[in-house]
């Protein structure tokens, strides 16, 4: 039996790279959107496509996971992929658009994964050779969801996004701890800038509010706004590239052949070059406070 993938937010980005590079492996993928029409090439290469809106009641979730689970009897790898970046400061983002930001980023990912974990941890473990080859051997499942290189770093008019986002990786490490005795794998996946239509003018919701202060071009915020407008089209990531290397990782094959899951799988050398700084950071803040840090500690007890 091939495996099985579940795939949201299957219309675009690394959601639809993904399910096409599964696809072309041969593996059956449920690939899903709001507007299933958004996904007819999808269908035409093969996929099984659904309607699914991640921000829908959780009642919606869970009868999806049924139809699919009395389909296909099992999902080995359930990818989160659903999500946009929210562009104002902190100052102007009401709070109705924080809690959208954070339906379709965090709640609906969770809301996802509450529904298909019961099935997971209860179906067979995939067990063929090439399977057992890498990725840390034999498994049930693995469940994906999306950070970024803003889950390490904030950045001016796009806070309330690496806030969604530093949610997603926390959310991968705690799952990937939590499901670890059921053989169920668990990562985040954290893209830089990839050539995907996330940061089209049609893709980037604004906050209504726009305060002058934050306009100006010689605050962080104002540089930022013009930054992200500057850099749609041209980001340096290549999302084809960039999803089959998230495919191998899954599957434990290709490059990740003989490599254990990792819990979080960096893309691309803008992104990896924000976690090497901030790793330097922190390590600097905590060298610099050692001994105020420590002085904070009750006197052991003798």
């Amino acid at each position: 039996m091939p495996p099985v993938w579940f795939i949201t937010a299957a219309s675009s980005g690394f959601g639809r790279a993904i399910a096409l590079s599964a696809l072309r492996r041969g593996h059956t993928v449920v690939a899903t959107a709001r507007d299933p029409s958004r996904i007819a090439d999808l269908a035409a290469a093969g996929a099984h496509t659904l309607p699914y809106d991640v921000t829908s009641p959780p009642t919606v979730a869970k009868d999806l996971a049924e139809r699919v689970f009395a389909q296909h009897g099992r999902v080995d790898y359930l990818v989160n992929a659903a999500g946009y970046i929210l562009e104002g400061s902190i100052e102007e983002v009401s709070p109705e658009e924080v809690l959208a930001s954070f339906d379709t980023n965090v709640f609906g990912a969770m809301r996802t994964i509450q529904a298909f974990l019961p099935y997971m941890r209860e179906q067979p473990l995939i067990n063929n050779a090439e399977e057992e080859a890498g990725g840390g051997g034999v498994k049930r499942g693995v469940v994906a969801t999306f950070g970024s290189l803003g889950s390490w770093r904030g950045s001016p008019s796009a806070g309330v996004y690496a806030m969604t986002k530093w949610a997603c990786s926390a959310l991968a490490e705690t799952l990937a701890l939590e499901l670890a005795p059921f053989r169920i794998g668990a990562t985040v996946i954290e893209p830089g800038y990839f050539r995907t239509g996330f940061l089209n003018p049609s893709a980037r919701v604004s906050s209504k509010a726009r305060l002058g202060a934050y306009e100006d071009e010689g605050t962080p915020t104002g540089r930022a706004r013009r930054g992200l407008a500057a850099t749609d089209g041209r980001q340096l990531g290549d999302v084809d590239k960039g999803a089959e290397v998230v495919v191998d990782v899954l599957t434990g094959t290709g490059v990740a052949k003989g490599r254990e899951l990792p819990v979080r799988v960096v893309l691309g050398s803008d992104a990896e070059g924000v976690v090497r700084n901030k790793i330097a950071e922190t390590e600097r803040i905590l060298d610099e406070w050692r001994e105020v840090i420590r002085s904070t500690d009750s006197p052991l007890e003798e």
